[in-house]
């Protein structure tokens, strides 16, 4: 008998993405065994999906479903990509508008909609999961709408929840009054030992109350959610479920990320020949982004998004002495107008030195992580982080602190026994920094041999979604 799960997520790429999750969602499922498992994924349908795909969903059907007071359409349409069955529920009221997310008082409507949507349509997609794979607040209420089904009917007993937390900062918080209202749940699921905290409602506590197990996305992440820094106000939570919370590495696509294949790159490159090979990205890229073109100097690449959890204070702050160094600095991303417009600033400030491309672009991104010697990653939490495994994928050599999926993933550089795939710093500090990144610069610079070698031993590394899919059927097959 092969095992269905069924994903519930708010975006996965190709179809709608705002940040890594949608990566997830896109690239898990394809790495099951279909003869062990039959993975299907069910999203919402944005009128915001770009019409080339909407064009190809086929329509199902259509049903009306209470929520709470209000009779709601639900209509499923149907997608095969890439040997995945994707499902979108369709309900324009909900689902219009030009991005996924707007306001968080209309999402919390939105998702409460969405969660019980998806549980009601399992009847009529004729496909009954042994386990549903909830990911982030969005579908939190999963798992509790599912404890509440299971009271009046018999098709829902027995069917197994996991809930991931892709990033514990978001947690889909509103007015408890208000959301009774909107979901029509009973007042016993609103107590402090289930779905409320701190006097508001909370849509993943009530998900992590109520799935079998728990997930995150890197080992240290799970250990650091459990302590009142990175817990977020969960903290006592996280370790009451301790017994049932895994950490899982993400992935990333080594399809799509494959210096060897990356048409973005203006010269491919594979663990052998990126000593001579690689350089000529650096020198295409310098001459793109208007940078005087040098071969020798040390290029170190950002793409973020400009937030505080990224570190960027820390740039902020020793950004004159940085710039004082030999190298040069390519930034890529947007996010809060400070530290957009203080890269801005440094880069008039220092033509030579900085390249500061306010925006986000794929393709650029690509030959960013192709074309660097480094990639700076000075985050204050990173539950999982993917810039580092592309950057490792890549021959950059990742410059990070150590924190929850960077510790998990980046090796520290030890001179003495040689080893390590990077570099990087514990106390969240600016001068600890940056005297990491200096220890990067005199290795790169007067120790060529062992740089070659640490980049050798990143793009050795396997992180590809293969690795993670073998942890998740495991812990499939625990339930």
């Amino acid at each position: 008998m092969k095992k269905k799960v069924l994903f519930v997520a708010s975006e996965s790429v190709p179809f709608i993405k705002t940040g890594g999750l949608a990566d997830v969602v896109g690239s898990l499922p394809k790495c099951f065994n279909k003869k062990e498992f039959d993975v299907r994924v069910v999203l919402p349908n944005y009128t915001c999906i770009d019409e080339k795909w909407r064009s190809k969903f086929k329509f199902i059907t259509h049903f009306y479903m209470d929520l709470n007071w209000r009779k709601q359409y639900v209509g499923i349409l149907e997608y095969k990509y890439e040997g995945i069955t994707y499902y979108f529920l369709d309900n324009e009221f909900y689902f219009s508008g030009p991005t996924p997310y707007g306001q968080i008082y209309e999402d919390i409507e939105k998702f409460a909609f969405f969660s019980k949507a998806v549980l009601s349509a399992i009847p009529v997609i004729d496909f009954r999961p042994d386990i549903i794979h909830c990911h982030d607040w969005q579908s939190g209420l999963v798992p509790v709408y599912l404890d509440n089904f299971r009271y009046g009917d018999e098709y829902f007993r027995g069917i197994k929840t996991v809930m991931t937390i892709h990033n514990l900062k978001f947690q889909g918080i509103w007015d408890t009054k208000k959301v009774k209202d909107i979901t029509g749940l009973p007042a016993y699921y609103f107590a402090p030992d289930k779905m409320e905290a701190y006097n508001d409602a909370n849509y993943l506590k009530g998900g992590i109350v109520y799935a079998d197990k728990v997930t995150t996305v890197s080992n240290s992440y799970a250990k650091e959610i459990q302590m009142p820094f990175y817990g977020e106000r969960l903290d006592g939570l996280m370790r009451a479920r301790s017994g049932d919370l895994v950490g899982i590495v993400n992935g990333i696509d080594y399809e799509v990320y494959n210096p060897e294949m990356d048409k973005s790159l203006a010269k491919n490159f594979s663990p052998s020949t990126f000593r001579k090979d690689k350089v000529k990205n650096k020198l295409a890229l310098q001459k793109e982004l208007g940078l005087p073109e040098d071969g020798k100097v040390m290029m170190i690449g950002i793409v973020s998004r400009l937030t505080d959890q990224k570190g960027f204070d820390l740039i902020e702050h020793v950004m004159d002495e940085l710039c004082n160094d030999h190298i040069q600095l390519v930034i890529l991303g947007t996010g809060d107008e400070k530290y957009e417009n203080m890269f801005r600033h440094y880069a008039w400030k220092y033509p030579e030195k900085v390249a500061a491309n306010i925006f986000y672009s794929e393709e650029l991104s690509h030959r960013i992580y192709g074309s660097c010697d480094a990639f700076l990653m000075p985050s204050l939490f990173e539950p999982c982080g993917l810039s580092q495994l592309m950057s490792l994928r890549y021959g950059t050599v990742p410059i990070v602190r150590q924190t929850g999926g960077l510790i998990d993933t980046v090796d520290p550089y030890n001179e003495y026994e040689k080893t390590g795939t990077g570099f990087a710093f514990l106390n969240y500090n600016a001068h600890e920094m940056l005297a990491t990144i200096r220890y990067g610069e005199m290795t790169y610079y007067d120790k060529k041999r062992q740089w070659n070698l640490i980049v050798e031993r990143g793009m050795k590394q396997d992180f590809s979604w293969e690795q993670s899919a073998k942890q998740y059927k495991d812990l499939y097959e625990s339930l």
